[in-house]
């Protein structure tokens, strides 16, 4: 049984090739577009949504359907960061007094207590952690491997195991309740991811870059302060900035270790929720979104070098 040839194609439909070509290119890159649209919004509605609360009267907050125009109030924010008295507040809103203290809500020295925790500790990290992956990553060592799974292996350990013990000799040391107390558990609980990326990103650069530097006459430390670390700026910054968000977030430990001289954005957060008046989401809210900005700042700085640091080493030439 034999076949018939196909019939050849006319000059129109070999000029039509390439519209259908970029035809199903173009449809493609729609599909793909809207996907992606409708993966970011599933994670950026949560983060729109509670912006949207620390603008609306206590009574839209909770209301259903979903209330998404409403005339914007700042009644939050005036207590949160304007120091408002939270009796003042209620009495404007409720036209009644309410038993709680005035100015019980005020943030702005909590949010200056994160700033500097989350900075130095973040510092402190990097200013340890970046000598300790060089020397893993360029020194041949016994048992170096074993050294870096111990250094993972410390961040597989939950705080609530430590937070105890760390109590304990923080008791002893005299160290409660103080900005150096919880700056320094804060670096050492991001030490091992930041050793842990760093030693990735010198694993990235060549070893030769040392080799000519101190063929050139630098020595070891010359080479990796004024060469190699010059390479890696990009993992650096990524480091930092996920060395400050972790910081940033840290809240049994930070809750464990002070009690009122020394208070983060998370913790006081969680006073917001009382026994006898519920949560107070009008206020939450806005301390939430007033506690973005700084990371967002912060991310903002380092974005020249943040997402190099991402993707580096994803593709090697």
């Amino acid at each position: 049984m034999t076949t018939a040839p196909a019939s050849p194609m006319t000059d129109k439909q070999i000029a039509e090739l390439p519209k259908r070509a970029r035809r199903r290119r173009a449809q493609g890159m729609w599909l793909r577009t809207i996907v992606m649209v409708f993966i970011i919004a599933i994670f950026i509605f949560p983060i729109f949504w509670w912006f949207l609360a620390s603008f609306k009267p206590f009574g839209a907050i909770f209301a259903l359907p979903p209330v998404f125009i409403f005339k914007p109030t700042l009644n939050w924010y005036s207590v949160v960061l304007g120091g408002v008295s939270y009796n003042e507040m209620m009495l404007r809103l409720t036209g009644a007094l309410t038993s709680t203290g005035g100015g019980f809500y005020y943030s702005v020295p909590y949010l200056i207590d994160s700033i500097i925790i989350a900075t130095a500790s973040t510092g402190l990290v990097i200013l340890i952690a970046t000598p300790a992956a060089y020397s893993l990553s360029r020194f041949r060592m016994r048992r170096r491997h074993d050294v870096v799974f111990w250094i993972l292996s410390t961040r597989m350990m939950p705080p609530v195991v430590v937070a105890m013990p760390f109590f304990l000799m923080y008791r002893s040391l005299r160290m409660l309740d103080t900005y150096q107390g919880v700056i320094l558990v804060h670096a050492v609980m991001n030490l091992p991811l930041a050793i842990l990326l760093l030693k990735s990103f010198f694993d990235d650069v060549p070893y030769d870059l040392d080799e000519q530097a101190m063929v050139d006459g630098a020595t070891r430390f010359q080479a990796f302060y004024r060469v190699i670390i010059h390479y890696i700026l990009p993992g650096l910054a990524a480091t930092a900035i996920l060395s400050f968000i972790f910081s940033w977030n840290e809240f049994l430990l930070t809750l464990t270790l002070t009690r009122t001289a020394v208070r983060t954005m998370p913790v006081a957060a969680s006073t917001f929720d009382t026994s006898t008046g519920g949560t107070e989401w009008g206020f939450l809210a806005a301390l939430g979104t007033a506690a973005m900005v700084p990371v967002f700042l912060f991310v903002l700085l380092v974005q020249k070098h943040l997402v190099r640091g991402l993707t580096m080493g994803a593709v090697k030439g």
